[in-house]
């Protein structure tokens, strides 16, 4: 009885009704569950969909990002190079023989943009700079604006687009130690124009080139070292600026098994021109080259013709008296032969190339004079170069040739050249 009336004191008052409401409590627990996954799964897209915001804030953050990265990248946009040659001259029967480190050029280009492009090239010659000796100077300056494939603007210090080695005057690009000597005195090379102009391809086959800029200053026209002396190398006055311009054309779709490339080429140009200003010089010059070059197999030929005129040249030599013909004219031809055996283009040679050539020019600088003047003999020249270039690599040549000049001295030469 003691035990039974214990049992009944400890069992918690109201205990039946307690278990009838389980069922209720259930139920109401049932619904709350339901809700409550329902707002969990609401609650999971919202996460999920900020996730996706904020990647893709990160992504794009990230993307600019690394176009930041690209821009700041400078030494993904630089680009250096350079070439020069060092020779060795000895003339027959003369004391003068001399070693020249004839020039050294560094090249630096830079790319703004995937259409703006900036292109340098300073030259130092002769290893020396000093009174009158060697020089230093800026031979090319200018920017490129890639607009499309036929229409392209340039501005700046170009090369003037005349003959052949003018514009490929690498010394890895001819064959002989020296450039042919119709490139010194009836093309002025290096010969380059500050100015403006176009560029681009007409078709497949056709390039072309126009500018307008400085012309030249007829003031240092000479009998013998023609317009050479008429460049404008500093603050280029462009009272009577020039123009000039030129047509390539390549007929043959696969230059691997012929390659020809024909050229035609103009610069006109009053000579009332000098450094900041004028130079009082009367009279206009123009230009017309033609040039062709060609490589079959291991055979090349190459050659230039260019006519000059000198229009008012008696004005212009009572202004100076500098003897200047009012005809200028020049043209030679050559020949080259790729004669490496092929066994030989192994190892440290797989890269090689020996090649031999024979060149033969005949230029005037006194080819037609103005009434009342006499020519000077010395103006009028034939020479015949022949030698061999030895590529140890297409960027590093050994060359040695001999020139032989009408009434004038043998010169054998030999010399190296590079580029990089």
């Amino acid at each position: 009885m003691l035990l039974r009336m214990n049992l009944n004191k400890e069992r918690p008052p109201g205990g039946r009704a307690t278990a009838r409401r389980l069922p209720a409590v259930a139920a109401v627990l049932a619904c709350s569950g339901g809700a409550l996954a329902q707002v969990q799964e609401e609650r999971m897209k919202q996460l999920e969909n900020q996730v996706q915001g904020l990647q893709q804030k990160l992504d794009a953050a990230l993307g600019e990002l690394g176009q930041h990265g690209q821009r700041a990248d400078w030494t993904e946009r630089l680009s250096l190079g350079g070439y020069g040659e060092s020779k060795a001259l000895f003339t027959q029967g003369s004391d003068a023989d001399f070693i020249d480190h004839n020039r050294v050029v560094l090249y630096l280009g830079y790319r703004f943009a995937d259409w703006i492009d900036f292109h340098s090239e300073l030259e130092i010659e002769h290893s020396f700079v000093e009174d009158g000796n060697g020089e230093i100077a800026f031979e090319q300056l200018y920017t490129d604006l890639h607009l499309d494939e036929s229409y392209n603007v340039r501005v700046g210090r170009y090369l003037v687009p005349v003959g052949i080695t003018n514009l490929r005057h690498e010394p890895t690009t001819f064959y002989s130690v020296q450039r042919p000597s119709l490139d010194d005195v009836i093309i002025p090379t290096t010969w380059w124009q500050d100015g403006i102009g176009a560029y681009g391809r007409l078709s497949s086959a056709v390039d072309y080139q126009l500018y307008v800029g400085s012309g030249l200053d007829g003031s240092g026209f000479d009998a013998v070292e023609g317009i050479r002396g008429g460049r404008q190398e500093e603050r280029p006055g462009i009272n009577e600026p020039g123009v000039t311009g030129r047509i390539d054309w390549r007929p043959w779709a696969d230059p691997q098994a012929c390659d020809l490339r024909c050229g035609a080429s103009t610069f006109l140009s009053g000579l009332d021109n000098a450094n900041l200003g004028t130079s009082g010089a009367p009279g206009t010059l123009e230009l017309y080259a033609v040039d062709a070059q060609l490589r079959s197999g291991d055979l090349e030929f190459a050659g230039v013709y260019v006519l000059e005129r000198v229009r008012d040249a008696s004005a212009l030599n009572a202004a100076f008296p500098n003897n200047v013909a009012e005809r200028m004219q020049g043209w030679y031809v050559e020949v080259a032969y790729h004669c490496m055996p092929s066994a030989w283009k192994t190892g440290k040679l797989d890269d090689g190339d020996i090649v031999v050539f024979a060149r033969y020019e005949d230029f005037d600088t006194q080819d037609k004079m103005p009434p009342g003047l006499t020519a000077d003999p010395a103006g009028a020249r034939k020479e015949a170069t022949t030698g061999l270039a030895f590529f140890l690599t297409s960027q590093f040549v050994a060359k040695a040739d001999v020139r032989l000049r009408d009434g004038e001295a043998d010169e054998w030469h030999l010399g190296i050249g590079w580029r990089f």
